[in-house]
């Protein structure tokens, strides 16, 4: 007697139920999208959101609808050409590019049901549905600066340790260089510049230091050599390179492509991303932190109104108030000394816990054992670039570009007393959810070793060009439809057995990728061919048992029982294999490949359920119980 468990039914029945819902949102497509986020990442309330679709009835750009995802808006359009219209609309409001960035996408076309229960499409990768192609201007001038404010900061706590006054310690351009690229300390009349010297050349060992005589005293400057400007500007785009990696990894975007393109250039390339408001306003971000004790002996007001600090203190200003905050000029740590950042929520509501290296970790145990009761504050650095804007409209370069300037935001996002001794691990309270977030995703993929700019930024189509998309599906269907046939002329009603397992290993697999968020490009597809390609070998490979058996005189029944019990070792030689190959293009192989080899990997599991249960729980159910049979449709 041919039997199986009811248990084994309700599984098989439960999970192709569970791929067919997972898949579904997969047939309806999506549709071109344009998103909003707010600049200061505060949530897209009902009335911004209303503001927006008023602003595109007025200009009579029609919209499907409005999705408001707090953190975003995403606004969806019937075809590209009206979200093309939208976006230069949008970018040619002043008012609306102050408080927004913009950017393309696409939307699920699935009814809203689905988007409420979490279930989306695979995504496509760049090969299929294009992506955002950035191409990124690194600026070698600020490579040099930040080293010059590395050099900077060693000269003043070098002097400071070794008790020598100074003047000052300036940046400065020598040897007719159009930018700084020297470090001068300067003295007061008649002191040793020797000392000087021997003080800074313990720190500054990669430097040579030279003597002056000014005007006004005697002077110690060392001057960057062009070997090392060059050194420092490769390391510049090697380190932005590994940064902006780390970035889109910590946004969650598979496969990215990123590569130095020519000397002084990055190219991103992003596949499904089309310009992700989140992607783009983070990849770019020039952000570091500094941390410095609070000035308490003068007042913030006094220095604004005379827009002028104190000797010894800096002018800042806090974020969200906007109120003046006096901070003394020694930096106790900065970004550079961090190791680890990572959001999370303390008593005092979101924090970012922070931990620092051993130089760090030394600076503030010595700081905070000195300085218990007083105020620290964080100071958060951001460099920009953005249009400059002349009687309302963008001034425009002699090629036609848009005129731009670099702008530094220099923001106190928290200021707190130290109650207590630290060293290399604590946080940094006073901020929102939104803003720790982000933060930490910053600090913890690293600063940018030099501010980068986008000199290009386009939509870019399918990479092997759409006529190559079209064969390729065309090759699927053509494939799968002369397997099909197949299996229906040589296996008859097995045949159709055979092709109805089929058709739900390919709805599991796309249900698995739906479901694990795996990009779907050219070689995926290559890798759901090859996954039918191993579920008819399955399939043939128990049908052919069962052929054996029933010419050996075995009952058809016993036959079916047989052939799936006996054709099992063989079937899992086959795909351990496979699976050992899939792992090791995992292992080692990088985006496209990495794509094959998970799709691969998937196919053998889903392979493997449908071919041996989904297939003997539906010949059972047509031919097991105590139906008395005398031949087999095989």
């Amino acid at each position: 007697m041919l039997e199986y468990a009811r248990w084994k039914y309700a599984l098989v029945g439960v999970v192709l139920l569970l791929a067919l819902i997972l898949a579904l949102p997969n047939v309806f497509g999506e549709a071109p999208a344009l998103q909003f986020a707010r600049k200061d990442r505060a949530e897209i309330t009902a009335q911004a959101q209303g503001s927006i679709e008023k602003f595109l009835t007025d200009q009579k750009i029609p919209y499907d609808k409005a999705v408001n995802e707090k953190e975003r808006l995403t606004v969806q359009f019937a075809d590209v050409a009206t979200q093309l219209r939208a976006r230069d609309a949008v970018n040619g409001n002043e008012s609306l590019t102050k408080d927004y960035a913009t950017a393309m996408s696409f939307i699920s076309r699935a009814p809203a049901l689905f988007s409420k229960l979490g279930l989306k499409p695979m995504p496509l990768g760049l090969d299929l549905r294009g992506g955002l192609n950035l191409l990124y201007q690194v600026d070698t001038a600020g490579a040099v600066a930040q080293v010059l404010d590395s050099y900077e900061q060693s000269v003043r706590r070098a002097l400071q340790d070794a008790k020598i006054p100074f003047s000052d310690v300036v940046q400065i351009a020598v040897n007719d260089s159009k930018t700084n690229n020297a470090v001068r300390v300067l003295l007061p009349a008649g002191a040793d510049a020797g000392a000087v010297r021997d003080a800074l050349a313990k720190t500054i060992t990669d430097l040579t230091l030279d003597t002056l005589n000014l005007a006004t005293g005697p002077a110690v400057q060392g001057v960057l050599t062009e070997k090392q400007i060059r050194e420092r500007t490769d390391y510049a785009i090697t380190k932005n390179i590994e940064t902006i990696r780390n970035r889109v990894n910590e946004l969650g975007v598979a496969e990215p492509i990123v590569q130095r393109q020519g000397t002084d250039r990055i190219n991103v390339q992003l596949a499904g991303v089309l310009n992700s408001a989140e992607v783009k306003d983070i990849l770019g971000k020039v952000a570091t932190l500094e941390w410095r004790l609070v000035d308490m002996q003068n007042n913030a007001y006094e220095a604004k109104a005379r827009n002028r600090a104190p000797l010894g203190s800096k002018l800042y200003t806090q974020r969200g108030s906007g109120a003046p905050i006096l901070l003394k000029r020694e930096v106790i740590v900065t970004g550079d000394n961090l190791t680890d950042a990572r959001s999370t929520t303390s008593q005092e509501g979101p924090a970012v816990a922070i931990k620092l290296d051993s130089r760090g970790g030394d600076e503030m145990f010595k700081t905070t054992s000195a300085n218990v009761g007083r105020l620290m504050g964080v100071v958060f650095i951001e460099k920009s670039r953005e249009n400059i804007i002349v009687d309302g409209k963008p001034l425009l370069q002699a090629d036609g570009k848009p005129a731009t300037r670099e702008v530094t935001t220099q923001e106190v996002i928290s200021s707190a007393t130290i109650k207590g001794v630290f060293g290399p691990q604590f946080n940094i309270t006073g901020l929102q959810q939104s803003e720790a977030r982000e933060l930490a995703l910053l600090l913890r993929a690293g600063s940018l070793a030099a501010p980068i700019y986008v000199v290009e930024e386009r939509v870019v189509g399918p990479s092997v060009g759409a006529e190559n998309i079209r064969h390729g599906i065309e090759a699927l269907i053509i494939g799968m439809a002369g397997t099909f046939l197949f299996m229906i002329i040589y296996y008859k009603v097995f045949g159709i057995v055979a092709d109805l397992v089929l058709v739900s290993n390919v709805v599991l697999l796309s249900a698995l990728l739906s479901m694990l968020g795996t990009q779907l490009s050219l070689p995926g597809i290559a890798g759901i061919i090859l996954t039918v390609g191993m579920a008819v070998d399955a399939n043939v490979l128990i049908y052919e048992r069962i052929r054996e058996e029933l010419r050996l005189g075995v009952s058809p029944q016993a036959a079916i029982k047989a052939g799936f019990e006996k054709a099992f070792s063989a079937i899992a030689d086959s795909n351990i294999t496979t699976l050992i190959a899939g792992l090791v293009l995992y292992v080692l192989g990088k985006g496209a490949i990495q794509n094959f080899a998970v799709v691969l990997v998937l196919g053998i599991g889903t392979s493997l359920f449908t071919a041996l249960m989904g297939s003997r729980a539906l010949l059972t159910l047509m031919y097991g119980g105590k139906r008395k049979l005398t031949r087999l449709p095989i």
